[in-house]
């Protein structure tokens, strides 16, 4: 594994604890260091993080919060 791939990973917890639940991304790693963008999409998929999982719980959170002043009127 290339030392900027290791950065790259010790950078994030998330992407270190992807890596520990999900060995074979050790192998992938070290063979291709361009995989590392495959890696992290998968990654952000897991832990929620892409922009579409944020706008999601936002507009989760503001429909609890209107629910919640509609059951107060």
């Amino acid at each position: 594994m290339t030392l900027e791939t290791q950065f790259r990973l010790k950078s994030n917890p998330n992407y270190i604890k992807h890596l520990r639940e999900n060995a074979y991304w050790y192998k992938y790693l070290n063979r291709d260091p361009n995989a590392f963008t495959q890696f992290e999409e998968e990654a952000k998929e897991r832990f929620g993080l892409r922009p579409q999982d944020r706008i999601n719980r936002m507009l989760d959170t503001i429909e609890m919060f209107s629910a919640l002043v509609s059951n107060f009127k």
